[in-house]
Order: C-alpha cells, then sequence, then structure tokens
C-alpha cells in the first residue's frame, strides 16, 4: 500500500452524538478521516469531501501540521489555469504502532505503521506460560519492539483472549490464567504511552472490517487456541452490556456431552472447534489413506456441525448476512465450512438466511489481530480507521 493509494474498508461509526464542545477534536477527526481514506488533498478539495468550510479546514490543518500529523507534500500538477494547490496528506511515516496479539499459541507483537504494514516483529511460545509469566512475556515482546521503534508510538493495541470490559481489564481468559488482570492500566503505566485493550476477537473483526472485505453487519468467529467472535453492526462494534458479545467459545453445545473444556464444563464450543483439539483429533485417526480421509472428514464436518448450532440463532435474531472465519485454512476451509453453511440453513428461515455468506477471511491469520489492534489505536488516538 502506498502513500498515494491507501487500501481501506469501510468506516466505523462513532457510538456518541457530537457535542457542541467536542465539535473541534470531531472536525479534526474527520479531516485526518478523508486524509487517511482518500489519500493526498487540497484543502478545498477537504472542504468539499467534508462540508466544513476553507476557513475552518485551514484552521484545522495548520493544528494537524504543528502536531505532526499532516504535512504537506507540494504543489499539484496544474490541470487549469491558476496557481496550483498546495496538496497535503497525513504523515504516515510520522508515528508508528504497537499491536500485540495473544489469543494463539504463540504470543506475538508486531510493529505496524498508520497504515496497518507490519514492519517488524516479535513472538514468544506461549506454552506453559500463564499468569504473572505470560504477563512478564508480554511486556518484554513490547520492549524489544519499543527499542527498534523508527518513529514515536502513537500507541499500544492488545487483542487478549478472554472477556475484557471496557476499561482494558481482563475479566476472564482461562488459557492465560488470568482473572481481573488490569492489562491496559498496568501497560500504560509501565510504558507511558495510550495502550487499549480488548478482546482478540473484537480485534480482529475491525481489521476484517478497515482493511479486509467485510460489506456490511458482520460477525467474525476466530479460531485458534480457543474461540470467540467478534461483530460490527450498524458500522459500530458490538461488545453486550457486559463485554462478553461474541464469547461463543465457551456455550455448551447440546446435551449430548462432548470433550472437557479448559473452563471446566464439558461440551463447549472451544472443546470441538479449538485448533489444538482439531489437530489431535485428526493426528490420531487410523487405518488405511482412505480411511483415515474419511476419518478426518467427520472429524471437520461435527466441529463445523457444532459451529452452525451455535450460529443459527445468532443468525436468526440479528439477521447478519456474512459470518467470517479467521484461522488455518486447512482446518476450517472445506468439510467444516460446509457443515457450518449446511447446518445453518436447515436451522434458519430460508427466505432470509438463503443468500447468507460464510467465507474465510481474506487477511493473514497472523497478522489479522495485529493490524486490528492498529486499527484500535488509529481510531482512540486520531478518530480514524
Amino acid at each position: 500500500m502506498t502513500a498515494t493509494q491507501p487500501s481501506h474498508g469501510r468506516i466505523l461509526r462513532p457510538t456518541a452524538k457530537v457535542l457542541p464542545e467536542h465539535a473541534r477534536g470531531h472536525n479534526r477527526s474527520l479531516v485526518l478521516q478523508t486524509l487517511y481514506r482518500q489519500g493526498p488533498q487540497s484543502r478545498a478539495d477537504v472542504s468539499r469531501e467534508t462540508g466544513l468550510t476553507r476557513v475552518t479546514i485551514s484552521d484545522l490543518v495548520a493544528g494537524l501540521m504543528q502536531d505532526g500529523f499532516v504535512i504537506e507534500l507540494g504543489q499539484r500538477e496544474a490541470a487549469r489555469p491558476g496557481k496550483p494547490a498546495t496538496m497535503i496528506d497525513i504523515d504516515r511515516a510520522a508515528f508508528q504502532i504497537i499491536g500485540v496479539d495473544l489469543s494463539d499459541q504463540h504470543l506475538r507483537a508486531a510493529l505496524l505503521d498508520l497504515d496497518g504494514t507490519v514492519l517488524d516483529r516479535e513472538n514468544a511460545d506461549r506454552a506453559g506460560r500463564t499468569g504473572d509469566d505470560a504477563l512478564a512475556a508480554v511486556v518484554g515482546l513490547i520492549e524489544g519492539l519499543m527499542l527498534r521503534a523508527t518513529a514515536p508510538l502513537l500507541g499500544i493495541g492488545v487483542g487478549s483472549p478472554g472477556i475484557v470490559d471496557a476499561d482494558g481489564t481482563v475479566l476472564t481468559a482461562p488459557n492465560l490464567a488470568w482473572t481481573r488482570l488490569p492489562l491496559q492500566a498496568m501497560l500504560r503505566e509501565r510504558f507511558d504511552i495510550p495502550v487499549l485493550v480488548a478482546n482478540d476477537a473484537d480485534v480482529a473483526v475491525l481489521a476484517e472490517h478497515s482493511f479486509g472485505r467485510a460489506s456490511g453487519d458482520v460477525m467474525l468467529v476466530k479460531v485458534g487456541a480457543g474461540v470467540g467472535a467478534g461483530l460490527i453492526l450498524g458500522g459500530r462494534p458490538f461488545y453486550g452490556s457486559h463485554s462478553a458479545a461474541g464469547e461463543i467459545g465457551h456455550v455448551v453445545i447440546g446435551t449430548d456431552g462432548g470433550p472437557a473444556c479448559a473452563c471446566g464444563k464439558i461440551g463447549c464450543l472451544e472443546a470441538w472447534l479449538s485448533v489444538p483439539r482439531l489437530t489431535e483429533q485428526l493426528a490420531a485417526t487410523t487405518g488405511t489413506e482412505a480411511e483415515q480421509a474419511a476419518a478426518r472428514e467427520l472429524i471437520l464436518r461435527e466441529a463445523g456441525r457444532r459451529l452452525g448450532i451455535i450460529l443459527a440463532p445468532v443468525v436468526g435474531a440479528l439477521n447478519l448476512s456474512e459470518i467470517v472465519l479467521s484461522g488455518p485454512t486447512e482446518l476450517l476451509d472445506g468439510p467444516l465450512a460446509t457443515a457450518t453453511i449446511e447446518t445453518l440453513r436447515k436451522r434458519t428461515m430460508a427466505e432470509f438466511t438463503g443468500d447468507l455468506a460464510l467465507r474465510m477471511t481474506s487477511l493473514a491469520q497472523d497478522d489479522i489481530v495485529l493490524r486490528g489492534a492498529a486499527v484500535m489505536v488509529l481510531s482512540g488516538q486520531l478518530g480514524v480507521s
């Protein structure tokens, strides 16, 4: 992606009405959003695009240039008589972002630019790391990238498994043995820069919305060490009254028992569908090559059927038009996805869900949470997405 051709999806809608006392901040974000998505523009272009007066735009741009967010690029090539307009753009090299992904077998962190492009990486094995040990590993990843940053940091975004409240406290993350861990506050105090922490699937759906192919209301189901979902409805992330929307991984499916889950229950979706569980089951198949292939297809179809059972009431209640899967393509794309959509259509009203799309994300599995973390910081700090 180049500075003149930003590749961004849809805009996240603001979650609150703009009050008069907040108008200047809103207008600053409007200017930045226009430049972020459209690329280089003249001040007159931005005025036409935003509906703000040229005087207001000139004032806002002067302030944004002083703060280091906007730069002048020189004059536009003259297409008509008169003085050529001076082009401006977001200074896409002025700041960098650290994104952290705690959702998988490996703890991942990356240094990203303002367009969500990964510039550098730092990984650590998550095996055996829980509690304070896991927290220390997260801090180490961030410290390593801070030393290699080549521009001031705009902020740190973290996608964590489990339930994360609006203040960035991890209320519960069984796979990391975290309970009521104020991760956002702890990292902000340690590094003294803005930090935002959210559930990993909620972060991943931001990347799909801003950098992927999401076309409207979307639910992203993230399958890794655990299973969770993120929702964007009406252009806004949906978290629920207790920050637990999308926590489908620990919903028990049916009354026929099933495998034990890390949370202590029997038959949770995560126990059927998580990558470690599926990998273990597939590796345990025996017999001839044909018998093993048939057994593996049955395992994947059963996991897909269980996912479809969980998703059917959600699709029916919200009238979703699109579900996106994020995880290993070799596990999810094929018999599992086919069984999921078949189950969904059997369990919902065909006249309303017949055109329901279920697809794999177009974004790289290892990067989707990292890039979503960048969206979270961009939205929080600059009001752009």
